[in-house]
């Protein structure tokens, strides 16, 4: 199985001393030419006065516009202890035991707007930076890494079971699974019952998104087609699989939360 996850924008200041990154070093070495392109560029524009407008971010994030220009001498975290959002939170990467820990090295990747893909052991420091912006010098950032990611992606999807899409739209759109992939791939859709029927949620879709994937790695979860996953999923999740119209499109898996 593939697990594919959005970054948050909450991150782990990074330590008061260690090592600094190494782009050559990270996961997925192909793609070393346009991280640092994007890195150079991201400096540079964080450098600039109108850079909080340009990044879409507000002023009591200056700070971490500013460490921007400096990514290169700050101390890194690998990615499963960088993200602190909602999402990570329910993953709990630090409670997971040693076996699931193996299987994540494997069956994780993050995608990142600066870094295009990292494995969890990958380490970065924290920085501040959107998919959703269009960096200037780069251009819209999905568009700008997508044919980069997809000679690398679509080579580790061929050799994937089941491809578990919890990105957000913006994280998504820099790549896709293709053709025969795509029937191996389900974006989590999170459903909650309310007063007035069911309604998709957002904000405890992260939340959900988080536990799923934590149970495929506890349980070490295998599947080679949707349906396989939604079976070994319900006896903890009310679960979905929603079958796509056309063939090589991609799966819904509905998930009921709790």
């Amino acid at each position: 199985m593939l697990i594919l996850l959005p970054p948050s924008e909450g991150k782990a200041a990074p330590p008061r001393r260690g090592r600094v990154v190494d782009p050559q070093a990270l996961s997925f070495p192909e793609l070393t030419a346009q991280r640092l392109a994007v890195l150079d560029r991201l400096a540079a524009v964080s450098a600039r006065d109108d850079a909080l407008a340009v990044l879409g971010v507000g002023a009591s994030l200056a700070a971490e516009v500013e460490r921007n220009t400096r990514l290169r001498r700050v101390p890194v975290r690998p990615a499963s202890a960088l993200y602190t959002g909602v999402l990570y939170a329910a993953l709990d990467w630090d409670s997971l035991p040693p076996g699931a820990k193996r299987r994540a090295a494997s069956r994780l990747i993050v995608i990142s707007a600066l870094w295009g893909a990292l494995r969890p052991g990958d380490a970065v420091p924290p920085y501040r930076l959107s998919m959703s912006v269009p960096l200037p010098g780069i251009g819209p950032l999905h568009s700008a890494w997508r044919p980069h990611l997809s000679p690398v992606l679509d080579a580790v999807a061929r050799q994937a079971g089941v491809i578990l899409d919890c990105r957000s739209e913006a994280y998504a759109k820099a790549w896709t699974p293709r053709g025969e992939a795509a029937g191996r791939t389900a974006a989590v859709r999170v459903w909650r019952d309310g007063p007035h029927g069911r309604t998709v949620v957002s904000h405890l879709a992260k939340h959900t998104r988080g536990l799923i994937a934590r149970d495929i790695l506890v349980h070490g979860i295998r599947a080679r087609t949707v349906p396989d996953l939604a079976a070994a999923l319900s006896s903890r999740w009310d679960v979905e699989p929603v079958e796509p119209v056309r063939a090589h499109q991609s799966w819904t898996l509905d998930v009921l939360a709790h």
